[in-house]
């Protein structure tokens, strides 16, 4: 459900899902169309990546395709797994936190307990850029690392509260600002180690937030049901602690032949705090990007469309415990939406390799329809196959909407920009997130039941899509203005040639003239 952050050279291949920011990898060149890079603020941002890059003459290092690259593979797909796989099954944590600090005097319990959730996966998002700059500064391991020790300490303090309010600090923003950190290194370092498998390596990494997706709601039910919601909590730091262990993998590739005879390759690529020089950037932020009017529409489009989005991920599991108690296993919707999610991110990844340039925005548009669409539909189901049947359509096109939104970056700013592209979107993307889940559950406490909130967060959706319809349009409009402009100054810079070319052979002619007389 939530757009892993891959490495920009992934996305080209249009086969994973959409994640936080980090270089492009090496060798990705720079799409066609208007970009940031065409404006001096950019300039800059490029000189700073340079100067953080190392010094100047530096040859970069192939990519070794393999080797101590698989380790690294596994490791991101365990936190990949672990990060989102415990956010989409909040539901089922959701639930244990009603009945362990519900009243029945608190007629806002939903409201609040949904705070909690939202919070974190909003956390998550809004941090997105700022771990971009902590990534290119301090390097992918020591971001990971550090995350990950963050994020085991603000899930083992969730375990010792008393109320719910101190959730939303341990649970809501500590835990998920270090899985932030932890999260967003392992896609970047992917692109370190593979080139050309980089496609494969990425589809099998973000296949783990599926399969994670699909297995721990069954685990934390049975917690739950077994031990309490304290020490399932106790338990899921033990998925922590492996993170933490797995940031370790993620040892930076000696840059240049100089490295490697100093030592660079055996010392200090083994130590987490290693010195490391480097000129801070003056700029972190490339703001340039919001100059592409495309891309300014897209960055509204998405999240005014995500008001909606997380609802049912949080919701859902308390509204089919209300509609369908007798149900047994009521976990297997979430684990339909894992199921079909990944099923989707590879088969619309696969199609948007074969539609053109912007007009991939328009399977963005589909998604939404569907989405919204299925969520207006889960009140109406009153038989659970049917919500099974709605579950698995919202699934397969939500990983549409994940699967093309980095290719969709790179036709709308060129892959010089792509990676703060994202960041910058994923950052807008948590305010939505966040709100949206407390919205619907002030409404469930005030009128008795979800029906009026999942008949709400379906309008968003179809709102944003209809949006975003208009980004080729405008994409095209100032293609055609760039190209008219440009063929101007070509006509210019060949007129000025001409007339160069005949000054200098007048001159060549009167010369000869003159040594003959």
């Amino acid at each position: 459900m939530v757009p892993s952050q891959e490495e920009p050279g992934a996305f080209a291949q249009g086969t994973s899902e959409a994640q936080p920011p980090g270089s492009a990898p090496p060798g990705a060149a720079p799409l066609p169309g208007l970009g940031p890079s065409d404006v001096p603020e950019a300039a800059a941002a490029e000189k700073v990546e340079v100067e953080l890059a190392g010094p100047v003459g530096a040859e970069p290092l192939e990519p070794p395709e393999g080797g101590w690259g698989w380790l690294v593979m596994v490791a991101a797909m365990w936190c990949n797994g672990s990060v989102f796989g415990i956010q989409n099954a909040c539901g089922v944590l959701f639930v244990s936190m009603l009945k362990t600090f519900g009243s029945k005097d608190d007629d806002k319990m939903v409201f609040k307990t949904a705070w909690v959730s939202s919070l974190s996966m909003g956390m998550i998002f809004f941090c997105c850029p700022i771990v971009s700059v902590f990534t290119d500064v301090f390097g992918c391991r020591r971001t990971a690392v550090v995350g990950a020790a963050v994020g085991f300490v603000g899930l083992m303090a969730s375990s010792f509260v008393s109320s719910i309010e101190p959730l939303y600090l341990t649970y809501g923003i500590i835990f998920a600002c270090g899985c932030s950190f932890a999260y967003q290194p392992s896609l970047v370092i992917l692109g370190h180690y593979f080139k050309k498998r980089l496609g494969l390596v990425n589809g099998i990494v973000t296949a783990g937030s599926s399969i994670f997706t699909i297995l721990l709601p069954f685990l934390l039910r049975v917690l739950t049901d077994s031990v309490g919601l304290f020490y399932t909590l106790r338990v899921l730091c033990i998925f922590m602690f492996v993170l933490f262990l797995a940031g370790f993998t993620y040892r930076p590739l000696a840059s240049s032949a100089k490295d490697k005879d100093g030592g660079t390759k055996g010392g200090n690529r083994f130590s987490l705090f290693s010195r490391r020089k480097f000129s801070p950037p003056k700029n972190f932020f490339n703001f340039a990007i919001f100059k592409v009017t495309a891309y300014a529409v897209w960055a509204v489009g998405i999240p005014l469309a995500l008001f909606g989005y997380f609802v049912p991920y949080v919701h859902l599991m308390k509204h089919v415990n209300e509609r369908f108690q007798d149900e047994k296993n009521k976990e297997v919707v979430l684990m339909c939406i894992g199921i079909t999610s990944g099923v989707g991110r590879l088969l619309f990844g696969r199609i948007a390799d074969y539609v053109p340039g912007v007009k991939k925005v328009y399977l963005q548009v589909l998604s939404f329809f569907f989405i919204g669409l299925m969520s207006m539909m889960i009140p109406l189901c009153s038989v659970f196959g049917a919500l099974i049947a709605v579950c698995l359509i919202m699934g397969l096109f939500d990983g549409c909407f994940i699967s093309i939104m980095a290719p969709i970056a790179f036709e709308l700013v060129g892959a010089q920009d792509v990676s703060q592209a994202i960041g910058f979107l994923l950052g807008f993307m948590s305010i939505p997130m966040t709100v949206g889940p407390p919205i619907a559950g002030l409404l469930r406490d005030k009128l008795g039941s979800y029906d009026v909130a999942f008949y709400l967060a379906g309008i968003p959706p179809l709102i944003g899509g209809a949006v975003l319809c208009s980004i080729p349009w405008i994409h095209s409009k100032k293609q055609r203005e760039i190209n008219k402009t440009t063929g101007g100054e070509k006509m210019e810079k060949m007129l000025e040639n001409q007339n160069s070319l005949l000054s200098s052979s007048s001159g060549i002619f009167k010369k000869e003239s003159d040594s003959v007389i």
